[in-house]
């Protein structure tokens, strides 16, 4: 009875810091944002678009869906050997896809060169080779999709000014492709993090993690 009194006891104190640490979760409140341009529909005027890999998709998606300028995201596939691949595919690391995310935005409110920055900066650790944390493979890989050779030269420019500062203990690991086909992710894989928290009402844990 007494260890199971402890065992009580230390769980009660867990939950206790968890909501100390995590006030939105007693309130009800998500740690979830989101930015103050985003849509929930693509925008039907023609808007520059950015698209990155970084990780799992969910993760990288949410991380800009909370950024002034971005209008509207979604997340698929890029960088693979296969036409209209499927998650299932793509998960065996052998189509040399990457979960990517691609990002509309408006260049008035941000700009290419401030989402690559806050990209390596922020949203996720691109000094990783083919992971990002617990998810492991080339899937998982950081990239950078350029459309052209000026956008390849500017994120070539954003790596090494951020070697330099030495933001990180290791070099930047983040590859530089050519922008492919983007292959549209499946539906349940959109906003992942979002529709998890309208479905359950809390954060999903990867979400309570990051912050």
């Amino acid at each position: 009875m007494k260890a199971f009194a402890l065992f009580v006891c230390v769980l009660a104190g867990l939950g206790a810091l968890i909501l100390f640490q995590y006030p939105s979760l007693a309130s009800g409140e998500p740690l979830l944002k989101q930015g103050p341009d985003l849509k929930q529909a693509a925008p039907q005027e023609p808007l520059p678009q950015i698209t990155l890999a970084g990780g799992c998709f969910w993760c990288v998606e949410s991380e800009f869906r909370g950024r002034e300028g971005v209008v509207f995201t979604r997340v698929g596939y890029m960088g693979g050997e296969i036409e209209n691949p499927t998650y299932q595919d793509i998960t065996t690391g052998e189509t040399g896809h990457a979960e990517a995310v691609e990002i509309t935005f408006d260049p008035e409110k941000t700009s290419y060169r401030e989402l690559i920055g806050f990209f390596l900066r922020k949203a996720h650790d691109p000094t990783q080779i083919n992971r990002q944390g617990v998810d492991v493979g080339t899937q998982y890989r950081s990239a950078i999709f350029y459309a052209d050779e000026d956008e390849k030269q500017k994120a070539q420019e954003i790596i090494d000014e951020i070697n330099e500062e030495g933001l990180y203990d290791a070099p930047i690991a983040t590859k530089l492709e050519p922008l492919s086909t983007f292959w549209m992710g499946e539906e349940y894989h959109q906003q992942y993090y979002e529709k998890y928290r309208e479905k359950t009402g809390r954060d999903h844990i990867r979400v309570i993690l990051k912050h």
